[in-house]
């Protein structure tokens, strides 16, 4: 039967910027992402059921036959995934007003069941976690880290710490895949799991506080000091001090300075001395950038760093303030505090932002995406294309017909 997580039309918008090139299910939240968690456990491969323009780096099954639909904003857990193995043709499962699953006799239903629902319903056996905005993401990152930690760990044995320099505190919330590579550091996982995926490094004088995930291939650069329920993607960098953030692969962090309740995107590079602030200094909820209510919300949360979309770049001693928002393809240097909103190929700072050419952009994202001897082929350009076209709105300064950017600012 056929798997599809579907981009919720209520949830996917407040997503963004990280939902401009990616589907919801995606999303890197804890080890996984959310679409590996439900693979893990169901044990079928999954597919995508998004916007058009994605589909190609996306792929959806099939649109005949029957098909078990699922939110792709659904964290999976052990209860929920055996609620939804459960459910008979015609079924569907909610959270509340929240459709979380339905079971079809035809993947063609899908958009009759999202306007108008099944006949019968259900509601969970226990409450579900929902990422519905970008914040939730890393509020619920060390407690989805423990989850994934427990569902990939299960029944199976670490590789050793084979380094006499390094200290561990509760060795046995640690699990090292195999090609790990630590030199002199401090694992503590007396707080949470730490995760170290495989051919990873921890390299020397890092300390690390769990929860933590490492991804495949990253590396934590000489004294870092990871600080608890952060979670570094796939084949990334990272350095200085941070705290209940996410990269969500592919990215650097790699030197000094501070990264907190953020989220960073995929091929993104954040300069040396880039730091974050996290808490206003009045203490009060911070309140960012909404691209679905076209305003600045409120998060209700008094800690709340930078959500950066991907293939953003900043310079050094790059300042970020509280809840600032960065769009997909933008480049940010110069003195001063930025604004709070960076639109989606900008070019500039604290002094005002031109427009990233999409031409520009591109030779960029494709000497970036080489070096990881991954291609920027026509699918990634299409997706880069389309955001460009979607995005045109946010760059007010363009209806002023501001000059472009060059490309030629090192960053």
């Amino acid at each position: 039967m056929n798997i599809l997580l579907f981009d919720d039309p209520a949830i996917r918008p407040h997503l963004l910027p990280f939902t401009f090139t990616r589907p919801v299910a995606a999303l890197r939240c804890g080890i996984l992402t959310l679409a590996e968690k439900w693979e893990h456990r169901l044990g079928e491969p999954v597919h995508y059921l998004t916007e058009p323009y994605l589909q190609a780096k996306y792929p959806a099954a099939p649109a005949v036959g029957p098909a078990l639909v699922i939110n792709g904003a659904v964290c999976a857990d052990d209860v929920l995934a055996q609620q939804v193995k459960q459910l008979q043709p015609g079924e569907a499962l909610f959270c509340d007003d929240v459709l979380v699953a339905a079971h079809l006799a035809d993947a063609s239903q899908i958009a009759e069941l999202i306007q108008d629902g099944l006949p019968v319903t259900k509601q969970v056996a226990e409450p579900v976690t929902v990422i519905s905005r970008p914040w939730h993401l890393f509020l619920r990152n060390g407690a989805e880290i423990r989850n994934d930690f427990k569902l990939l760990t299960a029944g199976r044995t670490s590789q050793p710490v084979n380094d006499a320099h390094t200290i561990v505190y509760a060795p046995e919330n640690i699990f090292i895949e195999e090609g790990v590579k630590i030199r002199a550091a401090i694992l503590n996982a007396e707080d949470g799991p730490i995760y170290l995926g495989k051919n990873s490094q921890v390299h020397e004088g890092a300390i690390i506080k769990g929860p933590l995930a490492l991804g495949e291939g990253s590396h934590i650069n000489a004294g870092a000091k990871m600080r608890g329920d952060n979670t570094v993607g796939p084949h990334c960098k990272v350095g200085g001090e941070v705290g209940n953030s996410i990269l969500m692969g592919y990215s650097n962090k790699g030197h000094d300075g501070y990264l907190g309740n953020s989220v960073i995107g995929e091929w993104c590079n954040l300069g040396a001395d880039t730091n974050t602030s996290n808490l206003k200094n009045n203490y009060a909820p911070v309140k960012v950038w909404s691209h679905a209510a076209g305003r600045f919300v409120n998060t209700g949360q008094q800690f709340c760093g930078l959500m950066m979309g991907d293939h953003s770049k900043c310079g050094i001693n790059t300042m970020f303030n509280t809840g600032t928002v960065v769009g997909v393809a933008a480049n940010i240097f110069g003195a001063g505090f930025p604004r709070n909103f960076i639109p989606s190929f900008s070019w500039g700072g604290a002094s005002g932002f031109e427009t990233f050419r999409l031409p520009k952009a591109a030779e960029v994202a494709d000497r970036v995406m080489a070096r990881r001897h991954l291609p920027y082929d026509d699918v990634e350009q299409a997706i880069m294309a389309k955001v460009y076209e979607l995005t045109v709105k946010d760059r007010v300064w363009e209806r002023t017909s501001a000059p472009a950017a060059d490309a030629s600012f090192e960053l």
